[in-house]
């Protein structure tokens, strides 16, 4: 009842922290930074995900930029 569609694209959200490992997941922030695949609004700050605006990074809002 509460399943979504399937889009063509499903882009992998970042975490909202690194986790550290030395071999940098598939969803760390900072490697998304660098690849430039982080979304809209989004960068890093001392290893964790922050908006650019300022306000709280919230995981609602973080699927609805990306």
């Amino acid at each position: 009842m509460g399943k979504k569609k399937a889009s063509a694209e499903v882009r992998k959200l970042p975490k909202t922290e690194c986790c550290v490992s030395s071999s940098k997941c598939g969803r760390c922030p900072l490697r998304m930074l660098k690849e430039g695949t982080l979304p809209a609004g989004y960068t890093v700050k001392k290893r964790k995900l922050v908006r650019v605006d300022g306000k709280k990074v919230t995981k609602k809002k973080l699927a609805k930029a990306a």
